[in-house]
């Protein structure tokens, strides 16, 4: 049979030099069409990722704005309990408490209710407070102050601690406005609170002039009907309250605006905008605060730092790529398909020398070829010594894009490893043996691998030029005569299982590093049907919390219970139980021991849900609030003590009264009480001065306090009026104390002011007899003692 038949034209109907230009024409189109659609989905993945950005960025900025409005409305109601639970407050005690929340509020203030009868008390008490004249004024249209007209009741800015360094608006009547009378007439029932329309801020810098006024009534704690005192106040500039602490307008990525949602939706003013410029863009977040009875909408938008900062090359990348790989994709099948009438005569030669053993071999690569064929998931790759691949079954043309007639004898092994990875093999293979190996030679050297096994992973081209990560394995064969005749290389593409470990490896780290972030620690906490519990999923955090090992409690949840103070540990399981029972949220602060940290609080919240296995699942978090927890011991000893002599002030003896009262009533034990005031002591205040004053007053507490019993109780009511409280004492007993006391006052002189004296006034408590009335009795003797002529003490009065 002859072996040069007519060449068939190529696709029929044109001739073999023609179809190579038709060939690279299709590549380069289909390579377009290609780059196109990657250009899209890259363009597409940009925009989803630049969602996913200005999210978490829009919801950590709402985070924090809604942070800032709960903080004010709670400030303002810690200072409306201070005015609730206290009979007097000074200016002094005031400005203690106030001053301390000035953070991102422009004032705090405090107008008590006044009616028209006590207006002249009022406004001469106040002048000697401040020590100047003090009317009650309203506020003109034109923003001026003058004296208010008579009214049946005011309520008149008494006390005032602000920011600004410039005057304030004392006496000025808040019902005098429409506004602000508006705002009252909405907070005007228990534990209520109301936000002011925006208007204009009185003596506030004019940058942040714009504002609202937040009000609390204070009522008295007594009584079944309560009775109006007045209203604590805060005045808030809402561009002071988001400026503070956030990015500048160069570096911010956020544009913000706050509208007021009082008005109809034409007429909503803006109280806040942000000074930098808004992107062009379809990005925008809204949410809904609440301050008070008040409704704001937050709306949030890129800014051009953001579009700026999270602009993106990969359209760009792609596109020009793509356009080079068609190119020379193009270029190569041209070259290749100019290289067929090469091809034919080399076919042609070997044909005539293949035909002998062609049938003998026939039967034998059927088979071979069916078994190859069958293996579709994996790739068979034969080759010769030369590297030139021999074998290319069915798993290797889906796996690579090439089918078997490309590949055999016309590609290498070599040529479908990524050639950056084989140098690298090569040259660490030659560091290891001392000599040079090359890149043919680096593809069938196989070291053992840690696991025991000898396969490799390695990363293939694919004809169309991409890339995949496969687990090879090359292996040596072997004729009968045991001789060295080629490789065969056995591949798993592990692509699709390496991407999906990295995604499980990246998503823990990313779960790690934001646990590492949060205060305290993220967990999540099984409780089962049989009582017993764990830590299925507990952050670094909690090793600072509990001081144990997250991994110990993954099992086991018992050594957390044993931390928890055992005056608080029925209280934890108790609201876990109701928590699990219930279905609602869990919320508890309790105290810990700790090995190395002692005594701390904690605070836990997490919301639960039912598990597979009939038990309870709980997703919260944990934080140490031990500083929190010191600083409302320390705010609790401030209140309840006097700021000039050191001892405890009227507060703390009303509330001790009135336990002493009871204990005495319900065990039948003794109680009395010894009242002095200092003699002439304004005449002291004229003669030598206030500091002189305050100096009298610490030097008698430090004697009265240097000859009282541990038990007895030493209060400064006011003034130089000093109450002292003796438990298990009677009228006699307690007589004999002021007489010691008054001895202690009077024998030594001060230096500078030379004898100081007191009257004392002594009163048992009787059964049956209140609070009231057992004070009256002791302030009577206390006059009956000044009457007397002073320097003196008067025993109880019938």
């Amino acid at each position: 049979m002859s072996t040069h038949g007519v060449r068939p034209k190529m696709l029929g109907f044109v001739s073999e030099e023609a179809s190579a230009w038709l060939v690279a024409f299709v590549a380069l189109l289909v390579g377009g069409l290609l780059t196109a659609l990657l250009a899209l989905a890259a363009h597409a993945l940009y925009q989803q990722q630049l969602r996913q950005r200005f999210d978490l960025l829009a919801g950590e900025r709402y985070s924090r704005i809604e942070e800032r409005f709960q903080d004010q409305v709670q400030r303002l109601d810690g200072l409306r309990r201070f005015f609730v639970f206290s009979n007097e407050i000074t200016l002094e005690e005031f400005d203690g408490y106030a001053r301390p929340l000035l953070h991102r509020t422009q004032a705090y203030s405090w107008a008590p209710r006044v009616v028209a009868s006590a207006r002249r008390e009022f406004e001469r008490q106040a002048s000697q407070v401040y020590g100047r004249p003090y009317e009650i004024k309203q506020l003109t249209e034109t923003g001026e102050l003058h004296v208010s007209a008579q009214q049946p009741v005011y309520f008149p800015v008494l006390f005032s601690q602000a920011q600004s360094a410039t005057r304030q608006p004392f006496g000025l009547d808040m019902r005098s406005q429409v506004l602000r009378q508006d705002t009252l007439q909405r907070a005007s029932t228990p534990g209520s609170m109301a936000v002011s329309a925006p208007l204009n801020l009185m003596d506030v810098e004019p940058a942040y002039a714009r504002g609202v006024i937040m009000v609390a009534p204070v009522f008295a704690p007594e009584g079944s009907a309560p009775e109006l005192r007045g209203y604590v106040m805060a005045v808030i500039s809402l561009r002071q309250l988001m400026a503070d602490g956030l990015p500048s307008s160069a570096q911010d990525n956020l544009v913000v605006r706050i509208r007021d949602l009082t008005g109809p939706d034409i007429q909503h003013e803006v109280l806040f905008q942000s000074d930098n410029k808004s992107a062009r863009s379809p990005l925008v977040a809204s949410h809904l605060l609440h301050l008070a009875d008040h409704d704001y909408q937050l709306d949030i938008r890129p800014s051009q730092a953001f579009m700026q900062a999270n602009q993106s090359s990969a359209v760009t990348a792609v596109v020009f790529l793509g356009s080079l790989l068609s190119i020379l994709l193009s270029a190569l099948l041209f070259s290749l398909f100019s290289q067929r009438q090469r091809a034919l005569k080399l076919v042609e030669q070997r044909t005539g020398e293949l035909l002998v053993s062609e049938q003998s071999l026939r039967a034998t690569h059927n088979q071979l070829r069916s078994v190859l064929d069958a293996a579709t998931q994996v790739a068979i790759v034969a080759t010769n010594l030369r590297g030139v691949i021999s074998t290319f079954n069915a798993g290797a043309e889906r796996m690579l894009g090439y089918s078997s007639a490309e590949a055999v004898g016309s590609i290498t092994l070599e040529a479908l490893v990524s050639a950056q990875e084989l140098h690298q093999r090569a040259s660490a293979l030659s560091q290891r043996y001392g000599r040079e190996v090359s890149t043919a030679q680096a593809i069938f050297a196989q070291p053992q691998q840690e696991d025991g096994s000898a396969a490799q992973e390695w990363t293939l081209q694919r004809k169309n030029g991409s890339h995949l990560l496969a687990n090879m394995l090359v292996t040596a064969v072997l004729d009968e005569h045991g001789l060295w005749v080629g490789h065969l290389a056995i591949c798993i593409d592990v692509t699709e299982r390496k991407r999906v470990h990295e995604a499980l490896a990246a998503r823990d780290r990313l779960l790690e590093k934001l646990s590492a972030e949060v205060p305290g620690g993220i967990y999540q906490f099984l409780l089962r049907a049989d009582g017993s519990s764990c830590f299925s999923y507990a952050s670094e955090g909690l090793r600072d919390v509990y001081e144990i090992d997250p991994n110990l409690l993954r099992q086991d949840a018992t050594a957390v219970f044993e931390r928890i103070h055992p005056d608080d540990l029925e209280r934890v399981r108790a609201s876990i139980r109701h928590s699990a029972d219930q279905l609602t949220p869990w919320r508890e602060e309790y105290r810990v021991v700790l090995p190395t940290a002692g005594l701390r609080w904690v605070r836990g919240e997490a919301t639960p849900e039912p598990a597979d296995n009939e038990g309870t699942i709980w997703h919260g978090y944990l934080t140490d609030i031990s500083d929190l927890k010191r600083v409302e011991e320390e705010l609790r000893a401030l209140s309840v003590t006097d700021a000039l002599t050191g001892i405890h002030n009227r507060r703390y003896f009303q509330e001790r009264l009135k336990t002493e009262l009871e204990r005495a009533q319900r065990d039948q034990q003794d109680l009395a009480v010894i009242m002095l005031d200092i003699d002439h002591f304004k005449r002291i205040n004229d003669q030598f001065g206030h500091a002189v004053g305050d100096y009298v007053l610490r030097s008698l507490c430090q004697r009265i306090n240097a000859r009282l019993r541990r038990t007895d109780v030493f209060c400064r009511l006011g003034g130089e009026e000093f109450m002292v409280l003796c438990p298990g004492s009677n009228a006699e007993q307690a007589l004999r104390l002021a007489m010691e006391l008054w001895q202690g006052v009077r024998s030594v002189p001060l230096d500078g002011v030379g004898q100081v004296t007191a009257s004392f006034g002594v009163a048992g408590w009787r059964p049956g007899e209140g609070a009231d009335a057992l004070l009256l009795r002791a302030d009577a003797g206390v006059y009956a003692a000044k009457q007397a002529g002073r320097d003196r003490v008067e025993a109880e009065l019938p």
